[in-house]
């Protein structure tokens, strides 16, 4: 079995209202440098997910699993799909905050910082400065990046 990853619009109709059911943010999803994607296994959708690139870092956010998908290591694949991503960019580290699934993001190998521990990049993003509360957990990913960068991201098949 495979996982389907296609690159998406920012305001895909099904991606926008997914992330608006869980109510995470939609509100700057148009802005430059955020990549969006849609998730398939075998066909049937199991996610979205995307990043917002900050200079030398990304900032992981966009991840939801649709209810019928959940409890199937859909957000963990979702998860390790981006960081390949973010790696095949070049970005050595991802940041993501959080409000509900730290300890999820925590058993997928992200570290929990305090807010003033990230680079000024991140905090800069509408996502860490006004989107998500104070209150979000800020977590870190360290990665090996690939000194090769691939071509623009569309469509591509992956073994999962």
């Amino acid at each position: 079995m495979s996982l389907q990853v296609q690159q998406i619009a920012p305001d895909d109709p099904e991606f926008v209202a997914a992330l608006a059911a869980e109510e995470l943010p939609v509100d700057d999803l148009t802005e430059d440098g955020r990549l969006f994607f849609r998730f398939e296994k075998d066909k049937a959708l199991i996610g979205f997910g995307g990043m917002e690139l900050a200079g030398d870092y990304a900032l992981l956010r966009s991840i939801v699993v649709p209810p019928l998908s959940r409890g199937q290591g859909s957000g963990k694949r979702i998860t390790e799909q981006l960081l390949r991503k973010a790696e095949g960019l070049g970005i050595a580290e991802v940041y993501l905050l959080t409000t509900s699934a730290a300890d999820f993001f925590e058993a997928v190998g992200f570290d929990r910082i305090a807010r003033e521990a990230a680079p000024q990049q991140i905090l800069a993003t509408r996502q860490a400065s006004s989107l998500c509360p104070s209150s979000a957990a800020l977590l870190f990913c360290h990665l090996s990046p690939s000194t090769s960068q691939p071509n623009a991201i569309s469509t591509e098949t992956v073994d999962d």
